[in-house]
């Protein structure tokens, strides 16, 4: 009963998800129209396209091998020298006829030339249509099936380079969105700095406090600008790739995101909906521990390898045991020159092929089969328990990330509470310098952990969906 109601509550968690994914999908924003770009622009999604394009037309010529072969095939021969067919019946005849033609004083029997005939026929033509239709042929019909199963494989493949491109995408964009929100911690350091340098100025030209304290602020200010260089690089780098995974180039000159403006609409509920999915992914994890199985898109594309693999046993098999029976005929002209006339003929076919003993080639290749089988399937079996580690260590991760944002954003409020205090303290002259610059470098560290823990959850959560294939 209790794992029973276990996988109850497992189903439930997973409708959830499945229902707020939904609901996600029903609000287009920001980030879901540049991964449908990307998955657009994507080069190689476009090559997969034609793979299915060619798999298909595969098909097309598998079923033709169904249909009748109607066939329109002249003939025309030209021959000199060669082996020659002789034969001396003049010879042989000749005498006799002469000597019947003297006893019935007759010229009925007439005088004969030896034969002197080339075998290669010259100015000789066989024009006729050939018909051709496969009654039974087991190869036929399993040819058709791994065509069809062939397209299959074709499209999880392109579905698990999808999930790869949309995990891309999806990370980042929330890695461009990190730097892009460090950015603005680090303006809120600049604005406190600057303030700083001035009240220190005013300290010093008051003769409150010495001049140290104005070039201490002026260091930190130029270490600050340091900083926001590198992270302005960041963001361009990172600004950059998501370019290049939207749109497939990193031209400047282009309109393109290293020119335009990135639109961002995380504030806008994006990084709520994406908390409260980590939140059900956590809930499963703590219903059964970790996910059982983790059959995505890959495990797909190894089923469909398999049961082309199986099909192509079958083939084997019945081509082993079975004949391949065809009718046919033609029809046509036939003779010396082109005349046509008492030169027409048909003739009407009937066949059946099949292979009693060829060397135990048939029976290498049903073993062959089947150890191509047995391969998938051993790397299937492999392909899941790697997805099963790498679903428990999504699911670890994210839940390790969701905790790693609780405390950070304790610990900026606190770190703000904090800083208040001595810089009010500071500001009215009862705190040195040295504490107050120790505090504002807590905060402004507090609040850049903050952003980066946020994103840092969407970006395992990102992870979980791809291993997961949602």
């Amino acid at each position: 009963m209790k794992k029973k109601a276990k996988k109850t509550n497992i189903l439930v968690l997973l409708w959830g998800v499945v229902c707020l994914s939904f609901s996600l999908r029903g609000q287009v924003g920001v980030l879901e129209t540049y991964v449908q770009e990307g998955i657009s622009n994507s080069l190689a999604l476009k090559q997969e396209n034609l793979e299915i394009e060619k798999a298909i037309e595969g098909i097309n010529q598998a079923r033709a091998l169904f249909y009748p072969r109607v066939q329109f095939a002249p003939t025309y021969s030209l021959a000199a020298g060669g082996r020659r067919l002789q034969f001396p019946v003049g010879d042989l005849l000749n005498p006799v006829y002469s000597t019947l033609n003297q006893i019935t004083q007759t010229g009925k029997f007439p005088q004969i030339r030896n034969v002197d005939e080339q075998l290669a026929p010259n100015n000789f033509h066989d024009t006729k249509f050939s018909v051709q239709l496969s009654v039974y042929n087991p190869e036929l019909k399993y040819n058709y099936l791994i065509q069809k199963q062939l397209v299959s494989v074709q499209e999880a493949k392109k579905k698990v380079l999808e999930n790869e491109i949309r995990h891309n995408i999806e990370a980042a964009y929330y890695q461009y969105l990190q730097t892009t929100e460090a950015l603005k911690v680090y303006e809120n350091a600049r604005k406190t700095l600057n303030e700083l340098l001035r009240l220190n100025q005013k300290l010093v030209n008051n003769q409150v406090a010495t001049k140290e304290v104005v070039a201490a602020a002026e260091y930190e200010i130029s270490k600050l600008n340091q900083q926001v260089a590198v992270m302005n690089k960041n963001r361009n780098v990172a600004k950059s790739y998501l370019n290049y995974l939207i749109n497939g180039t990193v031209a400047p000159n282009s309109q393109t995101l290293t020119s335009t403006p990135l639109e961002v609409d995380f504030t806008k509920g994006e990084l709520k909906n994406s908390l409260d999915r980590a939140i059900l992914y956590q809930q499963i994890s703590a219903t059964d521990g970790a996910p059982n199985e983790a059959v995505g898109a890959v495990v797909l594309q190894l089923d469909r390898a398999i049961e082309v693999s199986k099909s192509a046993v079958l083939l084997q098999e019945k081509a082993a045991k079975l004949p391949s029976v065809f009718v046919g005929g033609s029809a046509g002209f036939q003779g010396f020159g082109y005349t046509f006339s008492n030169q027409a003929y048909a003739v009407a076919q009937f066949g059946l092929s099949w292979d009693l003993f060829k060397g135990y080639e048939r029976k290498s290749k049903i073993r062959q089969a089947k150890i191509q089988t047995e391969i998938l399937q051993t790397k299937k079996s492999e392909v899941e328990r790697q997805l099963d580690l790498q679903a428990t260590q999504a699911f670890l991760e994210l839940e390790a990330t969701r905790e790693n944002l609780s405390l950070t954003a304790d610990a900026q409020t606190k770190a703000e509470a904090y800083f208040k205090v001595i810089d009010s303290k500071y500001k009215n002259g009862n705190l040195l310098f040295i504490e107050w610059l120790k505090a504002q470098n807590e905060v402004t560290a507090a609040q850049l952990q903050r952003p980066l823990a946020q994103f840092d959850v969407l970006i395992k959560k990102s992870f979980l969906d791809k291993v997961l294939a949602q």
